[in-house]
């Protein structure tokens, strides 16, 4: 039977970025069980609901321990911020719960892998599940269900993103204060591009590109740019482009080429 303990430094060894086979060879504890651990399947005893949980208190709207959203883990809360508002959904499911799916295509296997850990290290004590759709649409969708996920993302609602207004609440706008980057980068990773841009000279450069149809979450994406004095400009009514030699190499230090 495990201890607490081992239960807890499993746990902190996983949040360190240790892999199973590296937490196996510090702790002895089996690989099957370290991979168990990080999704979720801790035993019920040693379980707590969420690590933003407080006892004293339960959320109203999902039933949980009140939320204490300012200790949610940055980056991985803003960068999945960003996903979420670029390429994410949450649905009700049939038993009343709720569901976030994030969309990627199946080529950008390093994209997926961040996206995976970025819910995991959210969501740490719920399974979560990568569906590969092959076919024409050729996706991969990131899986998590929790009844908390409106919570975290108080921007769902009922129909598309751009049809509604999507607003930072002030919790979530100090946690992006804290550093703008995982946003901008869970963005681009979701809407954007970097691409090599031909100019009528011949001459090439690299340029980002964000592309969305809300308004609000171009503002959104344009103040965050704001905050790291990245110039930026809109092409047109649904793109933003960073194409100034000093805003693209302030996001290759820290985005790159999608892979």
């Amino acid at each position: 039977m495990r201890t607490r303990e081992e239960v807890s430094l499993v746990q902190r060894l996983i949040t360190d970025g240790l892999n199973d086979c590296e937490i196996e060879r510090q702790t002895g504890i089996s690989r099957g069980t370290v991979r168990d651990w990080r999704h979720g399947k801790t035993p019920r005893r040693h379980r707590r609901r969420h690590r933003w949980e407080d006892g004293a208190s339960e959320c109203t709207a999902c039933g949980h321990g009140a939320h204490l959203f300012r200790q949610l883990p940055v980056p991985e809360y803003t960068y999945l911020l960003g996903v979420y508002l670029g390429d994410g959904c949450i649905s009700r499911t049939q038993k009343g719960g709720y569901v976030l799916r994030l969309y990627q295509d199946m080529k950008y296997e390093n994209l997926i892998d961040d996206w995976y850990t970025a819910v995991a290290t959210v969501m740490p004590h719920n399974a979560v599940n990568v569906i590969s759709k092959s076919g024409e649409n050729n996706c991969a969708v990131v899986v998590c269900y929790s009844n908390s996920w409106p919570c975290l993302f108080p921007q769902h609602g009922p129909g598309r993103k751009h049809e509604r207004r999507i607003v930072l609440t002030e919790w979530q706008q100090d946690l992006v204060d804290q550093d703008p980057r995982p946003l901008i980068a869970g963005l681009i990773h979701s809407d954007g591009c970097r691409f090599i841009n031909p100019s009528v000279k011949g001459h090439k450069y690299l340029r980002y590109m964000f592309t969305n149809a809300s308004a609000d979450i171009r503002r959104i994406f344009c103040d965050a740019c704001d905050q790291l004095n990245i110039p930026w400009r809109q092409s047109n009514p649904r793109n933003i482009s960073i194409a100034r030699r000093e805003g693209v190499q302030m996001l290759d230090s820290f985005i790159g080429p999608k892979s």
